[in-house]
C-alpha cells in the first residue's frame, strides 16, 4: 500500500510531465499555471487510494485520477470568476492574472481535457466511467446553482445547505473513490460504500473549509480570510447564526448583508465576534466530528483487510485536523 503522500507525489509528477503541444500558448498557460500549483490533491489521491485497496499498479489509473483533478480545477477557474476571488492557494487567481474571458475559455478547455484524460481507462470500463463522470458533472452544476441562489436568500436552512455542498463538493470526492474501486474491479457493494464514505468526508471537508475561511491563518490557508463573510455566502456558520440570533442581532446582520459598500475588516470582525458569542464555531466543529465518525461505518463495510484501509483512515484524519 502506498501512503497518501506517495500517491500525491505520483499525481504531481504525472501532472508536471503532461505536454500541451498546441497553440495558442495563451490558452494553455493558465491551465499549466493552475494544475502545477499543487494543492492537497484530495480528489486524485482519493481515486488512487480506493484503487490501491485492491491493486498495487496505481500508475495504470493516473490518467483518470488527473482527469478528476483537471475537472475540479476547471470548476475553480469559473468559481473564482463568479466570486471575484483574487487569491487561491496563495497565488493570484487566473481571472485576476489573465482576465475573466481568458479564465472562462481556459476553464472550458480544461473540461475537455478532463474527458480526454478519462478516455485512457480500459475500453471495457469506459462506458461506466463516462456515465459516472457525466452524472457527477450535472450534480456539481446543480450544486453551484443552488449556491448562487442561496446568496439571494436569508432563509436557507441547514438541511438545504448540506444538500448543496453534497452536490457541489462531496460528489466529486465520492465519485473519485467509486471510480477508483470500479477500475480495480471491486464489487458493487464496496464501490457504493466507498462512495458513501467519500460523500461524508466531502461534507466534513467543506464544513472545515467554512470554518477556516473565518478562523484560519491566511498565510497558511492560501487565500484571504473572511471572503465568505464579505460576499454573504450562506455557509454553515452564517445559516446557523441567522437561525439562532436574537431579533436585534438578526437586524444587525441583515443591515451588514444589505450594504453594497462596506469596510471589509469591520464586517469580518463583526460576524466573527457574533459567531463566537453564539457558539457557532463549536457547533460547526461538533458537526464535523459527527460526520467523520459516520465515515467509519462505511469504511468498515468495505471487504478488504483493515490494515489496507488504514491509509484512507489516516488521510481522512489529516483532513479533519488540517489548518489549510
Amino acid at each position: 500500500m502506498y501512503s497518501w503522500e506517495e500517491l500525491r507525489n505520483k499525481v504531481n509528477n504525472f501532472i508536471s510531465e503532461l505536454k500541451y503541444a498546441r497553440e495558442p500558448l495563451a490558452l494553455y498557460a493558465p491551465i499549466i499555471y493552475t494544475l502545477e500549483q499543487g494543492g492537497k490533491r484530495v480528489r486524485p489521491v482519493a481515486l488512487l487510494m480506493a484503487y490501491n485497496l485492491y491493486k498495487e499498479d496505481v500508475e495504470q489509473v493516473l490518467y483518470p485520477a488527473v482527469a478528476m483533478e483537471t475537472y475540479h480545477n476547471y470548476t475553480l477557474l469559473h468559481d473564482d470568476v463568479m466570486d471575484k476571488a483574487d487569491v487561491r492557494r496563495g497565488m493570484p487567481t487566473v481571472w485576476k492574472k489573465w482576465g475573466e474571458n481568458e479564465a472562462i475559455l481556459s476553464g472550458d478547455t480544461m473540461f475537455v481535457l478532463a474527458y480526454e484524460f478519462l478516455s485512457h481507462v480500459d475500453s471495457d470500463k469506459l462506458p461506466a466511467a463516462l456515465a459516472l463522470f457525466n452524472e457527477m458533472a450535472k450534480e456539481i452544476g446543480e450544486g453551484q446553482q443552488y449556491d448562487m441562489e442561496f446568496e439571494k436568500r436569508n432563509d436557507v436552512k441547514e438541511e438545504e445547505y448540506i444538500n448543496m455542498i453534497r452536490l457541489k463538493t462531496s460528489v466529486l470526492i465520492a465519485n473519485c473513490m467509486k471510480l477508483g474501486a470500479m477500475l480495480a474491479g471491486a464489487s458493487k457493494e464496496d464501490a457504493e460504500n466507498l462512495y458513501r464514505y467519500g460523500v461524508t468526508v466531502g461534507l466534513a471537508f467543506q464544513l472545515q473549509d467554512d470554518l477556516l475561511d473565518v478562523y484560519g491563518d491566511p498565510k497558511v490557508f492560501g487565500k484571504k480570510i473572511g471572503g465568505d463573510i464579505c460576499c454573504n455566502k450562506k455557509t454553515f456558520l452564517l445559516i446557523n447564526a441567522l437561525e439562532q440570533a436574537s431579533p436585534e442581532q438578526r437586524r444587525e446582520m441583515e443591515q451588514w448583508m444589505a450594504q453594497e459598500e462596506f469596510d471589509a475588516d469591520a464586517k469580518i470582525k463583526y460576524f466573527t465576534s457574533l459567531y463566537n458569542t453564539l457558539g457557532i464555531r463549536r457547533q460547526c466543529e461538533e458537526k464535523i466530528a459527527t460526520l467523520f465518525a459516520e465515515c467509519d461505518s462505511y469504511l468498515d463495510a468495505v471487504s478488504v483487510p483493515a490494515e489496507r484501509k488504514s491509509v484512507i483512515k489516516s488521510f481522512a484524519d489529516s483532513l479533519l485536523n488540517r489548518i489549510h
